[in-house]
């Protein structure tokens, strides 16, 4: 259950990364309520996990999954490049979060 916790958490830090770009400096509601939500939770799933999984993965494979999710975001809804180097750097990540899930 610690593992599904922590993934969705991860999804929220995308959601709060995206809603606080969107949010332009805290001066649209919507994105900024978005924003704390998303957080709050975010932060909420991310201290339950880590109640059995080691700080070390755990906090690692949320800013993983945080990281490729917001980037991807970017990429898919925002108009950011989605280059093969750009995409391929987030394989990698994506590569380095598999391990630490496999090898905790």
């Amino acid at each position: 259950m610690a593992w599904l916790v922590l993934v969705f958490s991860g999804v929220l830090e995308s959601v709060w990364a995206v809603a606080l770009g969107r949010s332009q400096g805290f001066t649209r509601l919507v994105p900024s309520v978005i924003f704390v939500v998303a957080l709050v939770a975010s932060m909420v799933g991310l201290g339950y996990s880590l109640r059995s999984i080691p700080i070390g993965t755990g906090y690692a494979v949320w800013v993983g999954i945080g990281a490729v999710g917001t980037a991807l975001a970017g990429m898919v809804f925002l108009g950011e490049s989605a280059s093969l180097l750009r995409i391929l750097s987030l394989l990698l990540v994506v590569a380095g979060v598999v391990g630490l899930k496999l090898f905790h």
